[in-house]
């Protein structure tokens, strides 16, 4: 099979070429090389596939590299919460323009393959909760007043008491409560929308909280994984936003990676699912197990900052990928941290 990958040597995109040349695939990177994300070209492109610098805004260079192609990896996006919301016609450019570019090709050139693209669990905005008495629950946006007095979590709109998180399924309703969220929404509806025109099948990966190495640093496009271990690189402690009890789903990039692979090889694949551990853990965790694997004194600082977007809890039910792609997360939290942490030099130990 042949296999072009948009955004293939970034974080996610270069393991997933990885995992393509290892099942015995022809791959065919596309990356900007965005300076944003790569400060030089990276060391650990795979040799065995042929990389091409290009935008994917660039139809023109597209065409002739689709050509060809069985299947496309598209993970090519800016990412992260960003800084101020003038980011925003980068992300709409980079995230909506490209993907729409990218489409325009494949429709132009015919292509019948299949077509996988990176979204993200950022979609649902908050998670799926549930009350004791009241059951299910979709909490609206967090006030900036509820937060600058420190009132985290959504409360019960019948009964005002305490919700309990569940994990979130592809069935729950979609919320966007950012700008990049936003654009991996219409990401999203944009390549089915392609799909159901073309009759190519089209899945959407929505990818939950990935690390890994390779993860992007000293970025304020980062992961809260990368900036926690930028921090302590830089002999700091991490900073946890809110009370660090938020959860979140942690899934190895290796796993993702394997998610594509098994996507890419499934002609039935098609709509969305979570690429999620399904093993929920808080942000402060991350913070303390990435602390334990370095040999320091330092400890994590609740810092009680927030950010307006960011949402309470979401955490992924691996369910539907398990069902209908064959795809089991297979790496623990655990070793994933002592896995990724112990290439670079720190100590490994119990966490």
């Amino acid at each position: 099979m042949k296999v072009l990958v948009t955004g293939g040597a970034g974080f996610i995109g270069s393991h997933v070429v990885d995992a393509l040349v290892a099942d015995g695939h022809e791959v065919v990177v596309a990356d900007s090389l965005l300076p944003k994300a790569h400060a030089r070209r990276p060391t650990y492109l795979n040799r065995a596939a042929t990389f091409v610098r290009v935008d994917v805004r660039d139809s023109t260079a597209l065409m002739r590299l689709v050509d060809g192609c069985d299947a496309v990896s598209h993970q090519a996006a800016m990412v992260g919460l960003g800084r101020v919301f003038a980011d925003v016609t980068d992300y709409v450019s980079h995230n909506d323009l490209g993907t729409a570019e990218l489409l325009k090709v494949l429709y132009a050139t015919g292509f019948t393959g299949r077509l996988v693209i990176a979204s993200s669990m950022a979609v649902y905005g908050e998670g799926s909760y549930v009350c004791d008495e009241h059951g299910e629950q979709r909490p609206g946006p967090r006030s900036r007043g509820d937060l600058e007095a420190g009132r985290w979590d959504p409360l019960c709109s019948g009964c005002g008491r305490a919700l309990t998180a569940t994990p979130t399924t592809e069935e729950q309703t979609v919320d966007p409560r950012n700008v990049y969220a936003a654009t991996k929404l219409h990401q999203e509806h944009l390549a089915l929308l392609f799909g159901r025109e073309t009759d190519v099948s089209v899945a959407a990966l929505r990818y939950h909280n990935v690390y890994g190495s390779r993860m992007p640093r000293d970025t304020p496009y980062a992961g809260v994984a990368s900036i926690f271990r930028s921090s302590l690189e830089h002999g700091r402690a991490p900073k946890v936003f809110e009370d660090g009890r938020q959860l979140r789903d942690f899934v190895h990039v290796e796993d993702v990676a394997r998610a594509n692979l098994v996507a890419l090889s499934n002609p039935d694949a098609r709509g969305y699912f979570n690429i999620a551990s399904g093993e929920p853990h808080t942000i402060g965790d991350m913070a303390d197990v990435l602390t334990g694997a370095f040999d320091t004194a330092l400890v994590p600082e609740i810092t009680g900052d927030y950010r307006l977007g960011d949402v309470r809890h979401v955490t992924g039910s691996p369910d539907k990928a398990r069902r209908e792609l064959g795809w089991t997360p297979t790496i623990a939290f655990e070793e994933g941290v002592v896995r990724t942490f112990a290439r670079q030099s720190l100590r490994v130990g119990s966490t």
